[in-house]
């Protein structure tokens, strides 16, 4: 079972500690850092625009993936979310397995 860092923004930190709980609760992501301080520079709809941002961390795999974006996405207050996926090449084995562990479909709640 591949696993995945997956980077994503928010425009606030109440924002991404409910995305964040949410995607631990749910089983999509084993874990999630937030980062809160960071200053984004990027256009958007053709204007240059510089905002305060929080960044999002979070450890899950392959499979759970696409069911942890459309989660951030409904979620979001951002038309157009940053949500980027890197493959974990290797590891702590230990810790790799636990996050293996804590977003088994078997595992998931009821909720999704």
């Amino acid at each position: 079972m591949s696993k995945q860092l997956v980077y994503m923004t928010a425009g606030s930190l109440e924002e991404a500690r409910q995305i964040g709980a949410q995607l631990v609760t749910d089983r999509l992501a084993a874990c999630v850092n937030i980062i809160e301080g960071m200053h984004s520079i990027y256009r958007w709809e053709g204007e240059l625009q510089q905002d305060r941002e929080v960044v999002m961390i979070a450890k899950t795999t392959r499979d759970r993936l696409p069911a942890l974006i459309e989660a951030v996405k409904t979620r979001h207050s951002y038309d157009c979310p940053c949500i980027v996926s890197v493959a974990i090449d290797s590891g702590n084995p230990s810790f790799l397995e636990w996050i293996g562990r804590e977003v088994e479909a078997e595992n998931a709640s009821p909720s999704e």
